[in-house]
């Protein structure tokens, strides 16, 4: 129990909820305790979560960057798990267990963002709690059932083996064939950092958006003229005009999936910036950390040229 919940935690596709379930289901039957069963599975929860703690507040943004982009869902594993934590904070690691791909970058982000070890455990130990503690009252409550079930495998011996890998194995293939349906989706031409600098020097106009949210513009700071997408409400933009994107998530995900939408909508030079703000930090370019209304883009002088 110890073993797949730390595996299942630490990231490797390891099914250790039904086993969890499975467990409780046999106590009842054999009338022992399951307080045990909820000890080891917070235990060994707590201890990756632990590690994927450290593993942020160690190596910041280049962890998470790397963490999806070997996730089989890379088109929310930053965006979405940032917009979550950036409103809720800790406590959203109370529910993080029951969203699908959130667990790990949440508590990954929780280092990353400077949150203190003692309100980490906190939040952690009880959504362990409650993610264990559902699983082992759906074995207690319908121990019958899921006896029924065990004995059904028992029967079946290898075959029953078999069948599990297998299920494994098609949602492994299920979500292989949806990150690489959505990769497709956001493949298209990129406009590089040097390019972008050029464009603000040339006094074309451009639009750039910066689609990161607003908390997390405010903390680490956002090119120069660029505008929080959550502002586009109010903004009349050129369908002609050239509108760039960027982000801070692997494959520039985030970006594109924004450019293609306003693709959809009509804006046809839309382009996602290759590399995102990492890549114009690499340049050595200024970041801008004030809070400023919407501005003119060109707001980059010659000076910013790589």
């Amino acid at each position: 129990m110890f073993a797949a919940v730390l595996f299942d935690q630490g990231g490797v596709p390891v099914p250790s909820y039904p086993l969890m379930i499975a467990a409780a289901a046999l106590a009842v039957e054999s009338h022992r305790s399951l307080l045990q069963i909820l000890i080891v599975a917070i235990l060994a929860t707590l201890l990756a979560d632990l590690l994927w703690f450290a593993g942020g507040r160690r190596f910041g943004a280049s962890l998470l960057r790397t963490m999806c982009k070997l996730s089989l869902s890379p088109d929310s594993c930053v965006g979405l798990t940032r917009r979550i934590y950036g409103r809720l904070g800790p406590p959203s690691l109370i529910f993080s267990k029951y969203v699908p791909g959130f667990a790990a970058v949440a508590t990954t982000l929780a280092g990353e963002t400077g949150t203190s070890l003692r309100r980490f455990a906190l939040y952690d130990t009880i959504g362990a709690a409650l993610w264990a503690g559902g699983a082992i009252a759906l074995g207690a409550i319908f121990h019958e059932a899921v006896g029924a079930v065990l004995i059904e495998l028992e029967r079946l011996g290898q075959y029953a083996v078999m069948l599990l890998i297998a299920a494994l194995a098609l949602f492994i293939a299920v979500k292989w064939w949806q990150r690489r349906r959505f990769l497709m989706t956001i493949r298209m031409a990129r406009i590089s950092v040097p390019e972008l600098v050029a464009l603000f020097d040339s006094g074309s106009g451009a639009t750039v958006l910066d689609v990161r949210g607003t908390e997390r513009r405010l903390r680490s700071g956002w090119i120069p003229g660029s505008i929080d997408a959550q502002d586009m409400a109010g903004l009349d933009l050129d369908p002609e005009g050239e509108i760039i994107v960027y982000c801070d998530c692997p494959n520039d995900a985030s970006a594109a999936v924004m450019a293609a939408k306003l693709r959809k909508e009509g804006f046809r030079r839309v382009r996602p910036l290759a590399g995102g703000i990492d890549a114009w930090r690499e340049y050595g370019l200024p970041l801008h950390q004030e809070a400023i209304s919407v501005a003119d883009p060109r707001g980059v002088s010659s000076s910013a040229r790589p």
